[in-house]
């Protein structure tokens, strides 16, 4: 709610259809964890659990109740159902998702060699029971720079077709991959041809873990840009981003 009466930007209320902001979970402590989902879940739509790091997280039940309690939704990184993929154990992660009660999985091509479209035919299985979020897009930047963009725009219409409820775009928590290069730079020219094609940018999510990122798909998308991978310290500083309280965004939004 706007208490202050200056002009700003409207933001739908949760549970929202645009302007996500998910956060990832790198094995934040559960105490610093629930400190930030307590003083900022108005603004936090999602928290991904990156790569495999729930396996290995202890307190992972309790932070999924601290979610729960301020409706929160949440998702396994893909990264971990590639895992239980190369080892034929997709039944396993079937369960593994339904133990913890997500409503969401992530379906991922990112580090295994798995064709698009075989990924599509897992997106449309786990459909079935899950909302899929499908990920497009190389972890491995040398790899990533050498698919063109209307690669890109193929694989995320072909997700789409399969089952995904949205597509998220990759870079990685580090921001080297897929959008960007291996040294950190945008790539300006599949992000542009992504914005102009006949994609609803509202189901589309862009990672984005630096200020740089979230400041560029707010200017160029607007207040409601869908942003993933955001670290639990910029919850605040990115909302202000997406209200125009902050320089970077101050004449953009």
């Amino acid at each position: 709610m706007n208490y202050s009466k200056l002009v700003m930007p409207d933001r739908e209320n949760k549970p929202r259809s645009k302007g996500l902001t998910i956060l990832i979970d790198n094995g934040l402590p559960l105490q610093s964890f629930k400190d930030s989902v307590s003083s900022c879940g108005e603004f936090i739509d999602f928290v991904k659990f990156g790569w495999g790091t729930s396996i290995v997280t202890k307190t992972l039940g309790e932070k999924i109740s601290c979610l729960k309690e301020h409706n929160i939704d949440y998702f396994f990184g893909g990264t971990l159902f590639e895992k239980f993929l190369s080892q034929g154990r997709l039944d396993d992660y079937h369960q593994y998702c339904r133990e913890f009660g997500c409503r969401y999985v992530e379906i991922s091509n990112g580090t295994i060699k798995l064709s698009n479209k075989d990924k599509g035919k897992y997106i449309g299985e786990f459909s079935k029971d899950f909302i899929v979020f499908s990920e497009v897009g190389s972890k491995d930047s040398t790899h990533s720079q050498t698919e063109k963009p209307e690669v890109w725009l193929e694989y995320i219409k072909e997700d789409f077709e399969a089952g995904a409820e949205m597509v998220i775009t990759e870079a990685r928590e580090s921001g080297t991959s897929g959008l960007c290069s291996g040294d950190g730079e945008i790539r300006m020219d599949l992000i542009d041809e992504i914005l102009a094609a006949e994609v609803d940018a509202a189901k589309i999510i862009f990672e984005a873990p630096s200020k740089k990122l979230q400041t560029l798909f707010i200017k160029k998308i607007g207040t409601d840009a869908n942003l993933a991978n955001i670290p639990f310290s910029d919850v605040i500083a990115l909302e202000t981003l997406r209200l125009g309280l902050r320089s970077d965004t101050f004449y953009s939004v």
